[in-house]
């Protein structure tokens, strides 16, 4: 297995050995053994079923929560020539059943879908039919209401092993307590299951709270000291404009990533920090999905996050070269202040949850008993003013919906496509009867949207499509056709975000369904807050709190994070003191003629050596002799 295993990374990831504990999660699934994986952020999840789904005949299926995840996803293996399907929402009922003959048919290793997929009937038989090699969960903390992410429709996935129970199943996530663990075997019908973790803990990385008045200044002389890559997270995009554009000012190089973004503009801004073209990437937390960039030196947070969990994700894009790197978290007095007004007074209510989902089918004229599987282009802002809601609890209600699985909202760009046909209807009429092949979406898009022919009019393609029983693509080509021949005039706006609707619409027989999960995902919240307070407030070892904080239980000092240091400067201040006065009289000495002038071991004076160069009071030579600065 070794062999091969290490030939197919070598082959299409060009990695020339597995990390800990790959290659013992990869020979457990080839042993056809069901196995839990928790390995944190960067420690190659994907690597430990897509190794195995290739070495496996037939076809690997993954579930996953997230879109965006699954898109990256698809994109890199199709990138490696490795054959991969992504079944999402708001496709029709006949391009999805096309999609599913080619992974039958079709020579496809990988099946991506997210959990509500499971949930149609008509899809799960059909899965059942093929010749399933092995079944991969990621995000599996979605299973557990104790998850800081609970999705319900993650608890049906059990039903696979109903079919599937000679196939081995592969649960696969970031951080996981030992409740959730409990809850992940149990829920997912695990047997006989193995579980490998791999340490939370980044030898390489320095967890630091700096407390300043002024974070623009403590980030200008961060980015001096350390020049190389660094990501500088921020809340909102608007910060993350005006930061970027601060920096430039004061003479660094730096550029910005947010989800309004157009794909061109997210594109080119991160192939330039990629390239190191530029030092500092400001972004939001929209930014890091697929990021695997090893040099990345420093990274910045410059406002409190939302959980610790998503801290250490963030955090932990620094230093995968292995080289010494800094994890950053930049607080002012009004911090803790401003961030309850943003995670905690924004979380909804059972009644303005219920107020926003009604509305929310209002807006989109969804009537009782409809909408399954409807697609529609969606501004948050427009939204909420026409009905005067505040934007972020609405956004806290939609992102509930999202996750009960009510509802699917995608924050990337996406484009609108607004036409008005120029024509009179006679002639449209006569271009149909020479088209017969497109009369019926044509004739669907007059009956949908009667003031076309008046004024430009957005249109969503895929109810189109869905009316009109086709994909979504021979709309597109409809639409193109009718611009040729001069029928119509195209434009494409920029949109926010979309919204799929996985059920019919119950109004409050949904919400009280789901709003039983509302208060503990609340309460869960405001306890995940009260422990970024407790990070940022609490004199102990950084690195600890963190191992602490996922059940990795130590009480030995990591020594490099910002109150390991302090301790430092604390215990060995006469030290520090004695070598600065011997550097007052004879500088440049060395190391060894200190230890020789001075009563202090070898080992006490190379620490208050240490401490005294990172505070900037001392520096070294190129030939290893100390001076002051």
């Amino acid at each position: 297995m070794s062999s091969e295993a290490l030939l197919i990374l070598q082959k299409y990831w060009k990695h020339d050995k597995f990390r800990q504990p790959q290659e013992q999660i990869i020979q457990n699934v080839l042993e056809g053994k069901d196995t839990l994986a928790l390995l944190p952020t960067g420690g190659g999840k994907s690597i430990c079923f897509q190794v195995p789904g290739m070495m496996l005949n037939g076809i690997c299926l993954v579930i996953s929560p997230l879109i965006a995840l699954i898109k990256d996803q698809v994109e890199n293996l199709e990138k490696k020539n490795i054959k991969a399907i992504a079944l999402l929402g708001g496709i029709s009922q006949n391009e999805t059943s096309d999609l599913l003959d080619n992974c039958e048919f079709g020579n496809y290793k990988f099946l991506y879908l997210s959990p509500e997929r499971l949930q149609q009937d008509w899809i799960l038989e059909r899965i059942k039919k093929l010749p399933i090699n092995l079944i991969a969960i990621d995000e599996a903390h979605c299973v557990s209401q104790w998850g800081h992410d609970f999705r319900p429709a993650y608890l049906k996935i059990n039903v696979l092993k109903q079919h599937f129970n000679k196939t081995p199943f592969i649960a696969l996530t970031a951080s996981a307590t030992s409740r959730v663990q409990k809850d992940i075997i149990e829920n997912l019908k695990l047997e006989n299951v193995s579980t490998y973790t791999s340490s939370f803990k980044r030898e390489n990385l320095s967890y630091y709270v700096v407390q300043t008045e002024d974070k623009l200044y403590k980030i200008e002389q961060i980015l001096n000291k350390n020049k190389q890559s660094s990501i500088i997270y921020v809340r909102n995009r608007r910060s993350c404009i005006e930061t970027s554009e601060n920096l430039n000012k004061l003479g660094f190089s730096s550029t910005f990533y947010h989800g309004g973004l157009s794909v061109k503009d997210k594109n080119s801004n991160m192939k330039k920090w990629m390239n190191n073209e530029c030092q500092a990437m400001v972004a939001t937390n929209a930014f890091g999905m697929g990021i695997d960039k090893p040099d990345v030196k420093t990274v910045i947070h410059i406002q409190l996050p939302e959980n610790i969990e998503n801290y250490y994700q963030e955090a932990g894009r620094a230093g995968r070269n292995e080289e010494k790197a800094f994890a950053i978290l930049i607080t002012s007095p009004g911090d803790i202040e401003i961030a309850k007004n943003q995670f905690i007074e924004v979380l909804p209510n059972k009644a303005f949850l219920k107020d926003v989902y009604h509305k929310l089918n209002s807006f989109f004229q969804i009537a009782y008993g409809e909408g399954y599987n409807f697609n529609f282009s969606f501004n948050l802002n427009h939204f909420c003013s026409q009905y005067k809601l505040p934007v972020m609890k609405t956004y806290n209600a939609l992102q509930f919906l999202d996750r009960q699985s009510i509802i699917s909202l995608s924050t990337e760009f996406t484009e609108k496509t607004s036409i008005q046909f120029i024509l009179e209807s006679k002639e449209i009429i006569r271009y149909m009867s020479l088209h017969k092949n497109e009369e019926d979406i044509i004739t669907n898009i007059l009956r949908t949207y009667t003031g076309i022919f008046d004024i430009e009019t957005n249109i969503n393609t895929v109810l189109i499509a869905k009316k009109s029983n086709v994909s979504e693509k021979e709309v597109v080509k409809t639409l193109e056709n009718l611009e040729k021949s001069g029928c119509i005039i195209i434009s494409k706006l920029n949109n926010d975000s979309s919204i799929t609707f996985n059920e019919i619409r119950e109004d409050d027989l949904t919400i009280n369904r789901v709003s039983k999960y509302l208060e503990n995902q609340n309460n869960l919240k405001k306890n995940q807050f009260k422990e970024v307070i407790h990070y940022i407030k609490n004199e102990e070892c950084k690195t600890n709190f963190i191992l602490n904080y996922f059940d990795e239980k130590t009480d030995e000092k990591c020594g490099i994070c910002s109150y390991c240091i302090s301790l430092k400067k604390t215990d060995n201040t006469l030290i520090q003191n004695q070598i600065i006065k011997l550097l007052e009289k004879e500088a440049p000495i060395s190391s060894r003629e200190i230890e020789n002038q001075l009563t202090f071991s070898t080992k006490e004076i190379l620490s208050a050596l240490q401490v005294l160069l990172e505070s900037e009071k001392i520096k070294i030579n190129n030939i290893n002799q100390y001076t002051l600065i």
